[in-house]
């Protein structure tokens, strides 16, 4: 299986969904797409759905890592939500989620952030 990411812009914030598999064969595909998303005006906080992220190693762990250095470099936030069973226990191994927060959905995380928010998934 393969990965399928999508991106959303809401206000300024940047959704990241992702579907699938998420192991060294896409990290780079993967982090050069987020990285020209972030370079949009307005982009001031990320929050990453990984719901349906069925498997992850730990170069997609650095992706991730990646991301959240360069969101907190201009002063934002980067939120997780939504992660599944596989994908939450590498993320607790490693700590991740001593420095980024994690919250059951985007909703919640868009309102965390200050976006009023229609409907969401």
């Amino acid at each position: 299986m393969s990965l399928h990411v999508e991106f959303e812009i809401r206000e300024n914030v940047l959704l990241v969904r992702m579907d699938g598999e998420l192991d060294h064969h896409e990290t780079n595909q993967l982090r050069a797409e987020w990285q020209s998303q972030l370079q949009r005006n307005g982009v001031e906080h990320v929050i990453v759905n990984l719901e349906r992220l069925t498997f992850m190693d730990s170069s997609g762990l650095g992706v991730m890592l990646g991301r959240y250095k360069e969101v907190q470099a201009f002063g934002g936030e980067m939120v997780i939500c939504a992660i599944s069973p596989e994908v939450r226990r590498l993320f607790e191994l490693s700590g991740m989620f001593k420095i980024v927060k994690l919250v059951d959905n985007e909703t919640f995380a868009l309102q965390m952030l200050g976006v009023a928010s229609c409907e969401m998934r």
